[in-house]
């Protein structure tokens, strides 16, 4: 990624489901700056993760998505997800191997890192997030919380450019929340965070964007307007 690209930046993408159903993002265009974290908020059914899901190429698109210059496409999509850290709103979508551990080195281990030195560094990451003590444990062992930060040390331990975070405090208890809150705060990524929790939101983002029915009905800084947009949605 050069210094002048966007972390990440939709040109007019929209995303439709069936032929004639009605787009579940329609014509969306916005940049994320390196650094940068915005929150991306909506009702249920608003397009939020769809667009996630786009960024990365999972799901068909018009328009064009950039992340860090790169228009992603088949041919560009492997390069463009070695970029990119997604936590998924279902921890359970991403945990793949019995034991945490492995989960958690397996994105060093994909790219070819000695498995020594990826489980080293899953154990410092996973100690970042509070659950240390848990590298050694069983998946079905744990709770909706330990699961999202051991996906979350997935996503973040090659070190990624980009985080798209969906639903990162949904399940978590007031603590676990703002315990989470600070620990994306340390990192120096850019972030889309998809949230219905602006409590949360406004502890790590500057910059909201708000989506209803796959359209941007608000991008701004001010988070009262996104409220008021909330309660009358």
């Amino acid at each position: 990624m050069t210094s002048a690209a966007p972390a990440l930046a939709f040109d007019r993408v929209t995303v439709l489901y069936e032929p004639d159903a009605i787009p579940a993002v329609d014509n969306v265009t916005f940049s994320l700056a390196a650094g940068e974290r915005v929150a991306l908020v909506g009702l249920n059914g608003s397009g939020k993760t769809t667009l996630l899901m786009a960024a990365v190429g999972l799901v068909a698109h018009e328009g064009e998505v950039r992340v860090g210059g790169i228009p992603i496409s088949r041919r560009t999509a492997a390069k463009v997800r070695d970029q990119i850290g997604f936590l998924f709103n279902v921890p359970e979508d991403q945990l793949l191997f019995p034991k945490v551990i492995e989960d958690a080195a397996f994105g060093l281990l994909r790219r070819g890192s000695a498995r020594t030195e990826a489980y080293r560094k899953a154990v410092a990451a996973l100690k970042g997030l509070g659950v240390g003590e848990l590298a050694e444990w069983p998946l079905q062992h744990l709770s909706h919380g330990q699961k999202q930060r051991v996906a979350l040390a997935g996503a973040i331990i090659t070190d990624p450019p980009l985080l798209l975070l969906d639903e990162p405090s949904a399940g978590l208890d007031p603590p676990g929340r703002r315990s989470l809150a600070r620990i994306l705060a340390r990192l120096d990524a850019a972030m889309i965070i998809a949230t219905h929790d602006l409590d949360f939101a406004c502890r790590l983002c500057h910059r909201f964007i708000m989506l209803q029915n796959g359209r941007i009905a608000h991008d701004g800084v001010d988070v009262s307007f996104v409220r008021q947009l909330w309660e009358i949605g």
